[in-house]
């Protein structure tokens, strides 16, 4: 699973740089388009909010996986020892079931209803669903990331266990 998770860890990085660049150019050809050509792009808005909805959710997986999501480390920082663990792990426990539920099922939810109701994007004439679907992809992605990090961090302790002699 390691090697898998590497991998996943790579691709989705290349993919946010992708999706980023793909930002940088809509928006970038809409306010060209605007300004110099007077005549504004009817796609670019569409695109941009389409990407920054993926950019955030994607992002939001990838910023967990390497620990640089935003949270309150105020009382983590004062444990320590089995305290600190089982306050990780309960923590762990609390994201994945988030994830599970409003993430995969509720998402996954959202997708299928706006599959159901063939709801397409009024400019582009893409399927809303395709566009939803990152939000249950999303979710797995942190379920997958969240229990890694319960796997390291019991392999960290048991590290720390036999260098103590404990």
């Amino acid at each position: 699973m390691d090697r898998l998770v590497r991998i996943l860890d790579v691709v989705l990085k290349n993919f946010l740089i992708a999706l980023m660049a793909a930002l940088v150019a809509a928006v970038s050809w809409q306010v060209i388009s605007r300004y110099v050509f007077s005549s504004p792009s009817s796609w670019t808005e569409e695109v941009a909010r389409f990407l920054m909805i993926w950019i955030g959710l994607l992002g939001a997986a990838y910023a967990f996986r390497t620990r640089v999501h935003l949270g309150l480390d105020l009382l983590p920082k004062k444990l320590t020892g089995r305290s600190a663990k089982t306050l990780k792990l309960f923590t762990l426990g609390v994201i994945v079931l988030f994830s599970v539920t409003v993430l995969i099922i509720g998402g996954g939810k959202l997708v299928a209803l706006t599959w159901e109701l063939k709801q397409y994007s009024a400019v582009l004439g893409m399927p809303i669903a395709f566009v939803y679907s990152v939000i249950p992809t999303a979710g797995l992605l942190i379920c997958v990331y969240g229990i890694e990090a319960s796997k390291e961090d019991s392999i960290a302790e048991a590290d720390s266990s036999a260098d103590t002699g404990v």
